[in-house]
């Protein structure tokens, strides 16, 4: 950091040059004024352009006036080209907008079919699971008759032998 007169410390202007007997700052009271003063002005726009450039929420207001501006000196300079970027840009919105949507109703479409696939396919294998309940029951059923049949032939025969004795 360097002082107004040139020093690299702020003491040294008012020290003396041991070879040459002469002073490296000012000496008049009124001269040691001014330079103080100009350098608080100096310091003064330092701060000042450092708290701009730090201030964001300003320099984005200064940006979108600066748009703004812009946009209105092209509608100023040519109107229909503006209008045209206008409806270019709401076009292409909509065109956003509805592929958006499209895609939700395919996806939408997709996961019904899905499911109704998945209804399909639960219905399949109940429907399976049922035939093979039914098979054992009329193997079950066709066991019992058999049996059935057996005893009452049995008790035929028993009865027949019964009668002839």
């Amino acid at each position: 950091m360097s002082t107004p007169s040139g020093s690299s410390r702020p003491d040294d202007a008012a020290r003396t040059d041991a070879a040459s007997g002469e002073t490296n700052g000012p000496t008049d009271p009124d001269a040691i004024k001014a330079e103080i003063e100009a350098t608080r002005e100096q310091l003064g726009r330092t701060v000042d352009e450092l708290s701009h450039r730090l201030d964001v929420p300003a320099r984005a207001k200064e940006g979108a006036a600066r748009a703004k501006d812009t946009a209105v000196e092209t509608y100023r300079e040519s109107p229909p080209a503006v209008v045209g970027a206008g409806a270019g840009l709401v076009g292409l919105i909509g065109l956003v907008v509805w592929r958006r949507r499209r895609k939700r109703r395919r996806a939408a479409a997709t996961a019904t079919a899905a499911g109704s696939n998945a209804a399909l396919a639960q219905a399949r294998a109940e429907a399976r699971v049922a035939r093979k309940k039914a098979a054992r029951e009329a193997a079950r059923a066709r066991k019992a008759v058999a049996r059935n049949a057996q005893r009452s032939r049995k008790r035929t025969r028993k009865a027949t032998r019964k009668v002839r004795k």
